[in-house]
């Protein structure tokens, strides 16, 4: 079962596990390790219940999860169903977490393959051959299989992976970010086949658990976890100005990473248009809801100034909800305080041409 599920109104009676609904579905797709009856709504014989009240979710858990390598990424019910279902199929179908041997897919600490990438400029996928390796520090791809030199090095230190199967158009799209000349990225990567591209996202996590472990010698699972691979706070359209605030708005798509509020003309750009760095509010940034007074040319009526020490920052939305959403993940951001490297990149953000 996923974390964050609702109330499991089914039962793997096979497995002797309560799970959601969402769950279920997968389940299904398993009968030959898995068979599942609602608690509620079907008949359960007294075999079945007394088998379930001897195992139930934490002895289950025990058998099944004893083995979890701490990079590999547990899903939770909100996450797109490719994580859900390799999750369920590693630990009941494949008994990935049972036997370590298992896990060598994405644990190895090289891995090498194709995936299909969004070309930068046409927009067409193409089969290109990607390398994982942990002692180069880097991910690799290279246009041609037998190419000597690669197209683009995105060093583990600076990669970041999340699956956004809408945005891509695919139900196992993965988007793969990193800095480049302290800018960032964007790569668009799928594959047909579920475990392919998971195993390349816990791949990754993989990759960046060990070199974290060395970079930060003192620093514990449950403090490096998170640092492995982050979603995106927040992403969607908004209108924008430009700095002198005499310009007509554009609309634009906005991704909130971390600290980074980056904005593209296309959800699928390679590169961002621009970057605006969020500082917190002990640093004199802060978010205002509306805009000055003065404001022109913003077709969309909801608006949001970011106050830097540098400049204001002028934005208009589309709804009151979606303001009210992109305040609210601003203010996540602005309540925490700084970190020591991101100074560093604040510092850059202020000198940029």
């Amino acid at each position: 079962m996923s974390r964050g599920g609702e109330d499991p109104d089914w039962a793997s009676y096979t497995l002797g596990v309560f799970i959601c609904l969402n769950c279920s579905g997968i389940h299904r797709n398993i009968p030959q390790i898995s068979r599942v009856k609602s608690v509620r709504l079907d008949p359960w014989d007294d075999v079945q219940i007394e088998y379930m009240s001897c195992l139930g979710n934490k002895v289950a858990q025990g058998k099944y999860e004893s083995k979890v390598p701490p990079f590999y990424y547990r899903p939770t019910s909100s996450d797109c169903q490719v994580l859900r279902e390799q999750w369920i199929r590693a630990k009941y179908e494949r008994k990935e977490f049972t036997f370590i041997e298992k896990q060598e897919p994405y644990s190895a600490g090289y891995r090498e393959g194709l995936l299909w990438k969004r070309g930068r400029d046409n927009g067409q996928f193409l089969s290109r051959k990607f390398v994982l390796s942990e002692r180069e520090g880097a991910l690799k791809y290279f246009n041609k299989n037998d190419a000597k030199e690669p197209k683009a090095v995105m060093r583990i230190e600076y990669l970041n992976a999340t699956f956004q199967p809408p945005k891509i158009g695919n139900p196992n799209g993965l988007q793969m970010t990193y800095l480049k000349d302290n800018s960032t990225r964007n790569i668009f990567v799928y594959h047909d086949d579920g475990k392919e591209i998971v195993d390349w996202f816990n791949a990754i996590r993989a990759a960046r658990f060990h070199y974290l472990q060395v970079a930060y010698p003192g620093a514990g699972d449950l403090e490096l976890v998170p640092k492995l691979t982050r979603n995106f706070l927040k992403e969607g359209f908004m209108e924008k100005t430009g700095p002198k605030h005499t310009e007509g708005f554009k609309k634009r798509w906005f991704t909130l990473d971390d600290r980074r509020l980056m904005y593209f003309k296309d959800p699928l750009d390679a590169f961002a248009r621009g970057e605006v760095f969020i500082g917190s509010t002990e640093n004199n940034y802060h978010v205002e809801e509306g805009l000055p007074s003065s404001t022109q040319g913003n077709h969309w009526q909801y608006g949001i100034t970011i106050v830097t020490p540098v400049r204001k920052f002028l934005f208009a939305c589309e709804t009151d909800m979606d303001r009210a959403e992109w305040i609210a993940a601003f203010r996540r951001v602005l309540s925490k305080p700084m970190l020591p490297q991101e100074y560093a990149v604040e510092a850059h953000f202020k000198h940029k041409p």
